[in-house]
């Protein structure tokens, strides 16, 4: 089997557009969460998000005007994917288009809130029955065809197909907030298996709109600490009430590592362990015991061939819900035994929020700086110790560590569980 390592990498976060800003954002205990300003919150229980501020696609060098027509999530995607492509420099060597594949974990596309509301009024404005003419022909005269087709969450990976003519497999997932780290699972499986050479993971999701936060208010899911933003997202914190609601892209480049190495590439690091598993319990919540998230890190574990002594680092899922970040600090202990109390673990949605689908591919880029710096970001906000979440957490300050091997979860609403796991060449 065929050894997979990242030679490139790209960020569009709430803390940060390049990788560089992400990372010293990140060990300083900088926050990206504040008052939602892409539509009027005020009347919602959730006032806060972390969004994606004072960037454009023009800033990686795009003319706006012709992805006028596409979303955030599109906008973020290619900001990032045009970062990672550029500085693993694939495109400058002889490359093989039809050896080059995308495979991403993005969410839905941009939600047409403004245009559904103009018909819902005008199929309402005789009454209070629904007038489906009315709907239709307002619908047909205000929607854009090219809008409405950027809903599909494969479009992004379309995209990114196009802008670098990488004419390999080409997928999306869409697992929730375990996309992308599903995505760079799959990926570099598909290069270990000999169907391709390079591949361009991650992912992309913006939830920011009336919709999103409506539906993660509805299952009680986000902090509603409106009056301290910054404050609000504080994994295994006694007083967590609830995650961030974030946005953004992160994207890596794939290459077997037999051709990165002859054509002189800079590497982050090796994908060495992939772990996916499935809870079969129940939507929204994790298995109280925790049985599909230890079996998927024991799964990477195997994957990798090390034992629990090897992994210096956990970046943890870390939503900062009272479930999750109970189950998930069960988890590590079932999983690691003993050894789960000497893993230092964070997690840097405290300061990033929870990007959702790009959420994975964003930790995954933070565990290969933290091979590179021998540096372990903190998770912020930590203030008040829970009996149940009794590990390492690593509160509020960065820690100088050895690093050789480093862990990543994801766990998705649905019950989807993905652990990868990188390693320090």
């Amino acid at each position: 089997m065929r050894r997979v390592v990242i030679t490139g990498m790209g960020c569009v976060t709430p803390l940060g557009t390049k990788i560089e800003e992400l990372w010293q954002n990140l060990q300083r205990g900088a926050s990206g969460v504040g008052y939602t300003t892409l539509f009027d919150a005020s009347n919602f229980p959730t006032k806060i998000s972390a969004e994606v501020r004072n960037w454009s696609i023009a800033d990686v060098g795009e003319d706006p005007e012709r992805w006028r027509y596409q979303g955030r999530h599109t906008h973020f995607a290619v900001g990032a994917a045009k970062q990672a492509v550029g500085d693993a420099g694939v495109l400058d060597q002889s490359i093989d288009p039809t050896r080059f594949g995308v495979y991403l974990g993005c969410g839905e596309g941009q939600q047409d809130f403004g245009r559904f509301t103009k018909m819902m009024l005008a199929a309402m404005e005789d009454g209070d029955q629904l007038d489906m003419v009315k709907f239709t022909q307002t619908g047909l005269r205000e929607m854009h065809p090219i809008s409405e087709l950027e809903q599909e969450p494969n479009m992004p990976a379309g995209h990114l197909a196009s802008l670098f003519d990488a004419q390999g497999p080409n997928s999306n997932c869409l697992t929730a907030c375990a996309a992308s780290s599903q995505a760079i699972g799959e990926a570099s499986e598909i290069i270990r298996r000999g169907e391709a050479d390079v591949m361009l993971s991650g992912g992309a999701h913006s939830m920011i709109h009336p919709f999103g936060v409506t539906g993660f208010n509805l299952l009680t899911a986000l902090s509603t600490n409106n009056e301290h933003p910054t404050k609000a997202s504080r994994p295994f914190d006694m007083h967590r009430d609830g995650f961030v609601l974030g946005e953004g892209a992160s994207m890596v480049v794939l290459e077997e590592y037999e051709r990165a190495k002859a054509r002189g590439a800079k590497i982050y690091g090796e994908l060495t362990g992939y772990g996916s598993t499935a809870d079969a319990f129940r939507i929204t919540d994790t298995h109280p015991e925790g049985r599909g998230a230890i079996s998927c890190i024991k799964m990477a574990l195997q994957d990798a061939k090390l034992n629990g002594e090897q992994i210096h680092y956990i970046n943890a899922h870390g939503t900062s819900t009272a479930v999750n970040d109970r189950v998930e600090s069960l988890a590590i202990k079932q999983a690691f035994g003993a050894q789960a109390y000497k893993i230092p673990v964070s997690s840097t949605k405290s300061m990033t929020g929870h990007l959702i689908a790009a959420a994975g591919a964003t930790e995954a880029i933070i565990c290969l700086l933290a091979l590179r710096d021998q540096v372990l970001p903190p998770t912020t906000n930590y203030e008040t110790p829970d009996p149940d979440c009794d590990l390492d957490y690593i509160p509020n300050e960065a820690r100088q560590a050895k690093c050789q091997h480093a862990l990543s979860n994801s766990f998705g609403f649905g019950g989807q569980n993905i652990t990868l796991i990188v390693s320090k060449m």
